[in-house]
């Protein structure tokens, strides 16, 4: 059985409930595909395990797989931070518009050093306008910030990155070697990854998403953060289930701690940009000499080849850049940028990586080599691209009560919800045993040594 390569089709897994993102993409379709994916490879799972009889039947929740595309979380008697920057959003430019991302302090300082401007939206929008949308996007990315001026789908396609990302697997696995799984006695059909170590050095939400999703089955996920590290509004979404940990990676002593932690982990997810982890000592040789069984998976951004392979970037930006937003804002007949409803590119970019990290393993049980999977948001932005709407019904956009747990989560915030599982199989349920929690609440180890 071949390593997961692409979204399953719709008679491979049962659909329930109803409802849809309005969007110009088939947004719910894709959210529906993702979770599905999950499912399948969460099945085949189980079955080469032999935790169950045969491939249990997989049921997706089309009204929750659509609402885990958004906020998975809502808070019961407090207000949550707000997830942006004050200058962060769409500005026009001299010949169309541009996106500014300044949710980090040190994006933002760039941003500000190419305008030249005061840090509020009047003195932004004022200097951005003076400017060509490429030719500012181009120097924050000089700058070491992000922006992304707006292109349409046929000026994407045409650019040498977008061409590139065309030509890219949706899940490309590359360096197969042969993995040898640890013996988990404690795994069962109900908590099938119970056991499994997994460490987390991803960032903000597609990698976040992807370990989040397999704590729900029983992993055991360990985070690390850099020292003081935060990530308002968005936290409180992504790091349910997890033990978050800090580090200093700019120290040998963080490093060698971070060596010590890999050497112990079955399964690395991290969102760096090619080479950042060879900066850090961790290059693909080494990874495989400390961790030679491990199972890893990653993403960026703009895609693993062409001229913006090594470029920083968040689902809005490649909204943006890949001609979602112009295609949004022709569907809504608006004036400005319309991206899709929730940053889609984002979550199934985070449910695909946790399908990899399944279909990995279950290659590994089988005894067939395993590569390193990589995905990026770019190549997702095409798979959305190409599926055909098909669903109607009433649109979603909020939850309502009945879409939540009925336990209250006592998240390192304060008391809130969580949206019940979206994904169902037979003698499994989702189901996490930490709730969200700040960045640093826990040490950086796992919980007990291996055996």
């Amino acid at each position: 059985m071949s390593m997961f390569d692409a979204l399953p089709p719709l008679d491979a897994y049962h659909v329930v409930g109803e409802g849809q993102r309005p969007s110009v993409y088939a947004v719910s379709e894709l959210a529906n595909a993702c979770l599905g994916a999950v499912g399948l490879e969460m099945a085949r799972l189980i079955e080469v395990l032999g935790l169950a009889p045969g491939a249990p039947d997989v049921t997706v929740d089309q009204r929750l797989a659509s609402l885990w595309f958004g906020y998975s979380f809502r808070p019961v008697g407090w207000e949550m931070p707000s997830l942006w920057d004050p200058i962060a959003g769409d500005y026009p430019c001299a010949d169309g518009w541009i996106r500014l991302h300044t949710n980090l302090p040190h994006h933002r300082a760039a941003a500000l050093s190419v305008l030249g401007c005061n840090a509020d939206r009047e003195g932004v929008a004022k200097a951005v306008l003076t400017w060509q949308g490429d030719a500012l996007e181009a120097a924050v990315v000089g700058a070491g910030g992000v922006a992304a001026a707006m292109r349409s789908r046929e000026e994407w396609l045409a650019h040498p990155q977008g061409a590139a990302v065309c030509q890219e697997p949706l899940v490309d696995w590359i360096k197969p070697r042969r993995v040898v799984l640890r013996a988990r006695p404690e795994a069962s059909a109900a908590r099938p990854l119970m056991g499994v170590r997994v460490l987390d050095l991803t960032r903000v939400l597609a990698g976040p998403v992807s370990t989040r999703t397999l704590a729900g089955f029983g992993a055991e996920v360990l985070r690390i953060d850099p020292p003081d590290w935060d990530e308002p509004g968005v936290l409180q979404d992504i790091s349910l289930g997890k033990r978050m940990a800090r580090l200093n990676l700019r120290t040998e002593a963080g490093r060698a701690h971070l060596r010590a932690l890999l050497a112990e982990a079955d399964v690395l997810v991290h969102g760096f940009r090619p080479g950042a982890l060879d900066n850090l000592g961790l290059d693909l040789a080494t990874r495989d000499a400390i961790a030679p069984n491990r199972i890893e998976v990653t993403l960026n951004a703009y895609g693993w080849t062409g001229p913006w392979a090594n470029r920083r970037g968040f689902d809005s930006l490649v909204q943006m850049s890949a001609g979602i937003a112009d295609a949004g804002r022709g569907w809504a007949g608006a004036q400005k940028p319309t991206p899709l409803p929730v940053q889609a590119l984002d979550h199934a970019t985070g449910y695909m990586m946790a399908a990899a990290v399944l279909s990995a393993l279950s290659a590994a049980a089988r005894q067939e080599p395993v590569g390193v999977a990589r995905l990026s948001l770019a190549r997702t932005a095409e798979a959305l691209v190409a599926i055909p709407k098909r669903l109607s019904g009433p649109k979603i956009s909020t939850a309502e009560p009945c879409d939540f747990a009925t336990c209250e989560e006592a998240s390192g915030w304060g008391a809130g919800l969580r949206l019940s599982p979206a994904v169902k199989i037979n003698g499994c349920e989702m189901g996490w045993d930490m709730p969200a929690q700040p960045s640093g609440t826990h040490p950086a180890q796992w919980n007990e040594p291996q055996t």
